[in-house]
């Protein structure tokens, strides 16, 4: 019997129990958990394969390598860029999934604030296969509002943001190139 692993969840963010939740997973051959990490945790490399993101900055200073504890700041589906931080960062080794967490938020009044944790887990399975897996829970009024959207937004949005990181960590060029 063959198990898999799965999101360490902090229980606030626990799936089913915020106002929006999307999971998104790909397996597939020919890359690897370490260059799909390497595309993954380099922000510099995000706008080269997801058109859903931008204005990526580091307040504090480092980047664009994300790290444990990292604060960051992005754009995507349109909100203002969000503030985030690393909340766990573990690159994949063998044996041992990748594991990629970031709580991300917006401040306002009641219909602005969102606050939502996205993970990741990137693993190379047998066969030459690997495995990520992407999943968020949100929290807020307009975390409800996308949830009732179809087609569902994030959803979509998450699959891109695997297509593209899977193309890009098999050196293929941008799907809009």
């Amino acid at each position: 019997m063959t198990t898999q692993n799965a999101i360490n969840w902090p229980e606030k963010y626990l799936p089913g129990t915020g106002d929006n939740f999307v999971s998104n997973e790909v397996i597939v051959r020919g890359v690897t958990a370490a260059r799909v990490w390497h595309h993954l945790t380099d922000t510099s490399t995000w706008e080269a394969y997801y058109d859903n993101v931008a204005d990526i900055s580091f307040p504090q200073g480092g980047g664009p390598e994300l790290k444990d504890d990292q604060v960051f700041r992005f754009g995507t589906f349109g909100f203002p860029p969000l503030d985030a931080h690393v909340v766990e960062y573990q690159a994949p080794a063998q044996g041992t999934p990748g594991r990629l967490s970031w709580t991300a938020k917006q401040d306002g009044g009641p219909q602005e604030r969102l606050d939502v944790l996205h993970a990741w887990l990137v693993e190379d399975l047998p066969g030459g296969r690997v495995r990520v897996l992407t999943q968020e829970t949100q929290i807020g009024a307009p975390a409800a509002a996308l949830a009732q959207e179809r087609p569902n937004p994030m959803l979509n949005g998450h699959q891109a943001w695997l297509d593209g990181l899977i193309r890009a960590a098999s050196g293929q060029p941008h799907a809009g190139a």
